[in-house]
């Protein structure tokens, strides 16, 4: 293995740092590295050709009192592959706020669970404002680049999909919206074009966009809500963009104090707003649900006179800690997938009656699904959810589920072992959805070392294809994309 020292960064971080998201898997990256000539275990495919990017919640400096993961630098891990060869990259997103506190010192803006108040500037990103837009959470490929997000609305990072280089901010052609943008943003591969939504705490509550094949932000709507909301995803089919407004938000009353502390209702509805692609606020149609919050969806799509959407229904969106917890396990113990109990559900929206229909479509504990882009908005059948291990914020395995038979594949990583975020990479011409490969980055705590870990997606069980060592054990992180060469 070659490398390449690309920058260094001062911390102060301690040492010897035991905070639970600071160390362990969690243990943040201060050194930016290229690496090629990588060693490989197998073989990695010649009809793998693109990039796998994650992203990753990489904190720099101290909170102001109590940190958060969400709250940490984004950084960007990739490995691009072409012609049976790999390069590694990882960097850090140049975002405004970082490079502040690089030269402040230390942190300038209060995280999720600090109050507003506490921010030492006054300005800031965020839909309960002052806060640090880390660009910390999602990462998709859009007209050439990688755009990166934040989860509480921000900026769109542009970076170089290959040398990780930070661009700049996206603008839409001037008409980036001054809301921001949330983190999951939808590149819809057959038309080209850009959907996103954002949240505020200010009426109408959320707005609702698109952004054509070109860069221009050609349609932007309100979408009343009845207060402030934290939906976090959204989801598309060929004619419809789905939102959500589920009934886990800031507390009103605890707000009107300065507070932002989400609280569960449970006698509330989840409502979903049913909006053509290029429809008016007046064209919304509100479907309702069984009370629930969705972090994250699957897919969607059209059948008949119905909208299908798949997604990870929460079925205790806020569990009691125990009487004698920490206010840092209570904040942790919603960080745990098990004990929010995560399934997949199916929602059927009828457009001629208005009547919704609930399935569960699998028992087992999964979150953060991905699925063959070229599906997406489309009928669909497969999805490679993450098994979330238990009693924290991490992954041990994959499951490749079968969405028509029910069927499911399990791949379980060894103890101590830790997977990202895994992406479907279709093949060089690919003939069938699950034509492919599944590419995950593992932390393996045993060996104190990485890997990039290389699936037949038809057949995940069969075992590693490959496996390509990195220079480093990397931390833990939320999304990631992959992007063929072609849109490179």
């Amino acid at each position: 293995m070659k490398t390449e020292v690309l920058a260094e960064f001062e911390s102060n971080l301690p040492e010897d740092d035991a905070h639970p998201y600071r160390s362990g898997p969690w243990r943040p990256q201060h050194t930016e590295r290229r690496a090629w000539d990588l060693e490989v275990q197998g073989e990695i495919p010649r009809d793998l050709n693109g990039v796998y990017l994650r992203n990753t919640e990489n904190p720099l400096h101290l909170p102001i009192s109590t940190y958060h993961p969400f709250d940490g630098d984004g950084m960007l891990h990739s490995m691009h592959f072409a012609d049976g060869d790999a390069t590694y990259v990882n960097r850090f997103i140049r975002t405004a706020g970082l490079q502040a506190e690089i030269e402040n010192g230390g942190a300038l803006w209060a995280g999720f669970v600090e109050s507003p108040a506490d921010a030492l500037r006054e300005d800031g990103w965020g839909a309960r404002t002052r806060m640090k837009d880390a660009s910390s959470t999602d990462v998709t490929v859009f007209r050439g680049s990688a755009l990166t997000s934040f989860w509480q609305c921000g900026d769109l990072y542009r970076l170089d999909p290959l040398s990780l280089e930070t661009l700049g901010t996206e603008t839409f052609a001037g008409g980036f919206p001054a809301e921001g943008v949330s983190a999951h943003t939808k590149v819809d591969e057959n038309t080209g074009e850009m959907l996103f939504f954002n949240y505020s705490t200010e009426a109408p509550f959320m707005h609702y966009g698109v952004v054509s094949p070109a860069g221009e932000l050609e349609h932007y709507i309100d979408v009343p809500l009845p207060g402030p909301r934290l939906t976090h995803d959204m989801a598309f089919t060929e004619n419809f963009a789905i939102l959500s407004d589920c009934p886990l938000f800031w507390d009103p009353s605890a707000m009107e104090a300065g507070l932002y502390l989400p609280r569960y209702f449970p006698d509330l509805p989840t409502r979903f707003a049913v909006i053509p692609r290029r429809g008016q606020t007046s064209d919304i149609r509100w479907f309702e649900a069984d009370p629930t919050y969705v972090l994250h969806w699957i897919n969607a799509y059209e059948e008949g006179d119905e909208i299908v959407l798949d997604g990870f229904f929460q079925r205790d969106p806020m569990p009691r800690p125990p009487k004698d917890a920490s206010f840092e396990q209570v904040i942790y113990s919603h960080l745990d997938l098990h004990s929010l109990q995560a399934e997949v559900r199916r929602w059927r929206f009828n457009l001629t009656t208005g009547a919704t229909t609930e399935e569960t479509l699998s028992d087992r504990v999964m979150e953060f699904g991905m699925i063959n882009s070229g599906h997406a908005g489309r009928p669909y059948r497969y999805s490679y959810n993450a098994l979330p291990t238990q009693g924290w914020f991490g992954f041990n395995g994959i499951v490749k589920q079968d969405v028509v038979t029910g069927a499911e594949t399990a791949v379980a990583l060894e103890e101590g072992q830790f997977a990202s975020e895994t992406v479907m990479a279709p093949r060089d011409g690919a003939t069938a959805e699950d034509d492919g490969y599944l590419l995950t980055f593992v932390s393996d705590m045993n060996a104190d070392s990485s890997f990039c870990l290389i699936l037949d997606a038809a057949d995940p069980a069969a075992g590693p294809i490959a496996r390509v060592a990195m220079p480093e054990r990397i931390s833990s992180g939320t999304h990631a994309h992959w992007a063929p060469e072609s849109v490179l």
